[in-house]
């Protein structure tokens, strides 16, 4: 399986120049925008944050933080808003962090994976069934 990578903008809405841009691995196995806790300071204040646990994909129990609401933009689709979740992340050998975009925040953003295309699509209703 091939692995889709989608620039996204993060921006704090309660002070605009509070903002991140970076490259994130979408993973639909899980559900939230995921960060580097080293990052969270760069955008600044939260109107909520609140101590997490989450399960990752090797069930290893890890603490995060829920922080928002952020502006949230996947390049190319219409901007949402919702919380990112920060946590411990060791970086790759390249230096760099592997955020991980997931389906709650494609979903909101209506936005699909094309698995033969290893791409992003637009889907055009959102679905309240």
């Amino acid at each position: 399986m091939g692995r889709i990578v989608a620039q996204v903008e993060v921006t704090n809405p309660t002070d605009s120049e509070k903002s991140l841009v970076f490259s994130a691995f979408v993973d639909t196995g899980a559900g939230a925008l995921v960060l580097p806790s080293s990052w969270k300071d760069r955008l600044g204040k939260f109107v909520n944050e609140e101590k997490v646990e989450f399960v990752l994909a090797n069930n290893e129990v890890v603490h995060g933080t829920a922080c928002g609401p952020v502006g949230i933009r996947i390049e190319g689709f219409r901007r949402i808003f919702n919380e990112v979740i920060f946590m411990d992340m060791e970086p790759a050998e390249d230096g760099d962090y592997q955020p991980l975009l997931g389906y709650v925040i494609l979903e909101q953003a209506q936005v699909a994976v094309d698995m033969l295309g290893h791409r992003l699509v637009p889907v055009k209703h959102i679905d309240c069934k």
